[in-house]
């Protein structure tokens, strides 16, 4: 039985990468709160929604270095 996070840890990092990465998953979805059906639907569509216009080019892309530059900006006010 592995006793403390120390111990975890190490072993975990024995793990093959995609082990890993699902024991990360699993990890998580043990401390996230609880979705809701409905509100989960709702995003999905919503993201579904945002790309399609981006596709079809209705939607322009921004470059990250506008984004952040603007948000350093409004920040630094």
């Amino acid at each position: 039985m592995i006793q403390t996070i120390d111990d975890l840890a190490q072993g975990a990092v024995l793990l093959p990468p995609d082990q890993r990465f699902a024991l990360a998953q699993r990890i998580l979805a043990s401390v996230e709160p609880q979705g809701h059906a409905a509100i989960d639907a709702a995003w999905a569509a919503e993201i579904r929604e945002r790309i399609g216009r981006y596709d079809s080019g209705e939607t322009p892309g921004i470059p990250a270095s506008e984004v952040f530059a603007e948000l350093d900006e409004r920040f630094a006010q």
